[in-house]
């Protein structure tokens, strides 16, 4: 086993062991050279029943997570070979797994697990789309890690594979009974997308209802029979998910996916809604003219007296001193008009950007309201219908977390909200530059500077400068407003202070970084500094930040160029 405080391949020192399984052991080290924590998975050769074909199925699982690329997926950093065991070094995720929070807390909400069955859609509709397509076969809610930003990890790839299109049937039957889809043990032709669907259902199952199907009894209940306030939408779905004939599941994730974001449509209250509609529509045409005009100023003033009621807590919010009851008042305007955007911009802007910080905490606040179920769907499907202010939403979501989440920002949760937004196609050009810049460099994060095993560089610090020039490029202020400029220019400089010299040693020039600096220094002092409101303390916090940023950004440009 790896001892506590050893360093491992010359830089990664081992903290402690965070996880123990029957042929393996994770450590937390910690890279000190890049200030970085990574999760080292150790297997070791003594006391493993034919090693050589266990390390082959570890290269195999390695080589696949090495081609992919996703939010909800691990990245492997180095594999290390050593005389005594194996070592593989990946992404360190925070968390636990959601079968230890079923240990913990029994079965969870019905809108929580709505919401992990659509990450888990997209992630497993990713698997699926490459060439060849990726069938993960083991999916279980131990094999599922939920971080405290409420996302989620798919880990423990030992089991999957990749579909071949000339194979009748699996070469090896692989997975958990009771997960696990019927044609997995064989006889029923090769496993594909429909498998991990199964699989899906019977983990959403066990979620919503806590009976975990590897244990006896093996017969599944009804969901509304052990838990009768989930949804028949919800149940009519995993029982669809959930049939041996795997033709008559969901055929593809989007499938699934879009299911999940629609549910409220399948209930029967939902169908017997309709044809009461119908009949009244059907009656109606027998009514006068007059009634239906009448019917008509009825609806017109009802709709004025909701947008009025809207409009006016949005001002009662605004006149209230406490952020809590702010924020409550906030969150009554979203619901009451969930399609409206401007309650929505106001609660990101006004109480959880106060502080120019996006904790974990407000991310678990944000993401309660949008999954909120109202008469029409959840409020982020209702917010959809309205293109332009979903889009708009989408965009400065993008700018909170690429620069304000945790006060450092998290560019991974950033691409998804920028993906949105840039879909939409309503964003302004300065917007749609600015917003394809920062989800590109979003990724770099995840690649900068680092090497495969061959010594080839995913992504150069000159390509990351390029875009880094682009995104500060232009009339920020103009485009999107003085407090964006402000946390664009402040980042930038932040990089420059951070990475001066790996600027240099990819060609960047001291002159071009001088430059860049200059740039916003006098867009500092000549454009935004006239544009704050005396009275605005957060924007005048974010002047000095900026002014701090630029001072610090300029030393590391002369201790990079200064040894010359």
């Amino acid at each position: 086993m790896l001892e506590i405080g050893s360093v491992v391949d010359g830089k990664y020192k081992v903290l402690n062991q965070i996880g123990h399984g029957g042929m393996s052991t994770v450590y937390l080290a910690m890279n000190e050279r890049a200030n970085k924590q990574w999760a080292i998975k150790e297997v070791r050769k003594e006391g493993v029943k034919d090693f050589e074909i266990v390390k082959q199925s570890l290269i195999v699982e390695i080589e696949m997570l090495k081609k992919m690329s996703h939010p909800y997926l691990p990245s492997i950093v180095d594999v290390i070979d050593q005389e005594d065991s194996f070592l593989i070094v990946m992404d360190y995720i925070e968390g636990n797994t959601l079968l230890q929070l079923l240990k913990e807390y029994g079965p969870q909400p019905q809108e929580y697990i709505v919401e992990w069955g659509k990450q888990l859609c997209e992630v497993l509709g990713y698997l699926h789309s490459r060439e060849p397509a990726i069938i993960y076969r083991d999916l279980k809610p131990a094999n599922i890690m939920l971080k405290p930003n409420g996302t989620i990890t798919l880990i423990d790839f030992g089991t999957a594979r990749e579909y071949k299109t000339d194979n009748i049937e699996d070469t090896t039957c692989l997975g958990t009974y009771g997960y696990a889809a019927p044609e997995q043990f064989g006889g029923m032709g090769q496993t594909d997308a429909r498998t991990d669907i199964y699989c899906l259902g019977m983990t959403l199952y066990h979620l919503l209802t806590g009976h975990n199907p590897c244990e006896p009894p093996y017969e599944l209940k009804e969901i509304r029979e052990v838990r009768p306030d989930v949804s028949e939408g919800i149940e009519q779905i995993i029982r669809k998910c959930t049939q041996k004939n795997p033709k008559e599941r969901y055929q593809s994730c989007e499938e699934l996916l879009y299911e999940l974001e629609h549910y409220g449509e399948l209930e029967q209250h939902h169908r017997r809604s309709q044809i009461l509609k119908l009949f009244v529509f059907l009656c109606s045409l027998f009514i006068t003219v007059g009634l239906v005009i009448g019917a008509g100023i009825n609806k017109y003033k009802a709709n004025s007296f909701s947008a009025t009621n809207y409009n006016v807590m949005l001002v009662e919010a605004e006149n209230q001193v406490e952020d809590e009851s702010r924020q409550s008042t906030y969150e009554a305007a979203i619901l009451l008009n969930p399609g409206e955007v401007s309650a929505y911009l106001d609660l990101l802007q006004k109480i959880y950007l106060s502080d120019d910080v996006l904790s974990v905490e407000e991310d678990e606040e944000l993401r309660r309201i949008l999954i909120t179920n109202t008469e029409n769907g959840t409020c982020e499907e209702v917010l959809k219908k309205n293109k332009a202010g979903y889009a708009e939403l989408a965009y400065q979501l993008g700018i909170a977390y690429f620069y304000c989440y945790e006060d450092t920002g998290n560019r991974v949760l950033a691409i998804k909200w920028f993906e949105a937004a840039l879909n939409s196609g309503l964003l302004s050009p300065q917007q749609e530059e600015r917003a394809s810049r920062l989800s590109k460099i979003a990724e770099y994060y995840a690649m900068i500077g680092k090497t495969s095993k061959s010594g080839d560089v995913s992504v150069s610090y000159s390509d990351y400068w390029k875009d880094l020039v682009e995104v500060t490029d232009g009339d920020i202020i103009a485009s999107d407003n003085v407090t964006t400029a402000m946390i664009i220019y402040c980042e930038a400089c932040t990089q420059i202070y951070s990475h001066a010299q790996q600027f240099k040693n990819a060609g960047i020039s001291e002159e071009e970084m001088t430059v860049l600096l200059e740039g916003i220094k006098q867009s500092l002092e000549a454009d935004i500094k006239i544009a704050i409101e005396p009275d605005s303390e957060r924007n005048l916090k974010l002047y000095e930040q900026t002014t701090e940023a630029i001072n610090f950004a300029y030393m590391a440009i002369q201790n990079a160029y200064g040894q010359e």
